[in-house]
């Protein structure tokens, strides 16, 4: 937190919305593990902030950009970007409600309509962040390579390099890359949120689901359905009607580990060692 909050919100609020705006009171926001997150009440309204005075200079608009994207696309909530600056970004204030009964429903057919936008390439054209972590979005035409060189790759090296991950696990990744073709499916790009667990969705004023903190890109979708296992799952009547909107190929639930190892590595490098023995499962499933 910085010496003196109610001014930094206050010069925040000025940078973004052009204009002098009181505070009445803020709220610390539980949740995040890398920047702080404040709900504002002002005399201009509620908005929602979140900050990082350690932040890479472009984390936060980058952030913003990746909102905007899923936001152009109109199939699911995503709160509007207010104000950005090298430490903050400024959004439109979720005031939650109880979910309405058919939330999970309307959650797995916005998801799978939002997955049918689609691009000519794999990745963004540009990089972002996944936590605080530089995300690698250099194009490429064929998913699993995407998956292999610009995901896995990168975070199982740098794990190396900061000493978590051994040569031996290594060497049973790249026996895992020469695999990967002949065990999960190179579909067409799809529009992901990148970062979707249950931290990252909320339910807005209608009781539907809206969707924060992205980490946007075009992959395989079948890795955004992955990660939404990765910390428990969430409701079945979700993956049913994903599934009714948009198939799966079948034989989904045998490759969702490997699909995981890209979130698993990013909670290594971002977290430590606690991590390691999750990626090291996975690779002797699938690595004998």
């Amino acid at each position: 937190m910085f010496e003196n909050p109610t001014a930094f919100f206050e010069r925040a609020l000025f940078q973004s919305l052009g204009k002098s705006v009181s505070i009445d009171e803020y709220m610390a926001l539980g949740g995040g593990s890398i920047n702080q997150a404040v709900a504002l009440n002002t005399s201009e309204g509620q908005f929602f902030i979140k900050y990082n005075e350690l932040a890479p200079k472009d984390m936060f608009a980058l952030e913003a950009q990746g909102l905007q994207t899923l936001r152009e696309a109109e199939e699911i909530h995503i709160p509007e970007v207010l104000g950005v600056g090298e430490d903050f970004l400024l959004l439109e204030f979720i005031a939650g409600r109880r979910t309405k009964n058919n939330y999970w429903e309307d959650f797995g057919q916005s998801l799978a309509r939002l997955h049918r936008h689609t691009n000519a390439c794999f990745g963004l054209e540009h990089n972002n962040y996944i936590g605080r972590l530089e995300q690698i979005n250099d194009s490429l035409e064929n998913g699993i390579d995407f998956f292999i060189e610009k995901r896995l790759k990168i975070q199982a090296g740098k794990a190396f390099y900061e000493g978590y991950l051994s040569a031996a696990m290594l060497r049973q990744f790249d026996q895992l890359y020469a695999k990967l073709p002949g065990l999960i499916p190179n579909e067409k790009p799809a529009l992901l949120h990148g970062d979707l667990w249950s931290g990252n969705v909320m339910s807005n004023h209608l009781g539907l689901v809206a969707l924060i903190d992205p980490a946007v890109y075009y992959g395989l979708r079948e890795t955004e359905i992955a990660f939404t296992h990765m910390f428990g799952g969430f409701h079945q009547r979700f993956y049913e009607a994903y599934q009714e909107a948009f198939l799966l190929e079948p034989g989904f639930d045998n490759r969702k580990d490997i699909y995981n190892l890209y979130p698993l590595l990013v909670h290594v490098n971002l977290f430590g060692q606690g991590y390691v023995s999750g990626v090291q499962r996975t690779l002797n499933k699938y690595c004998q």
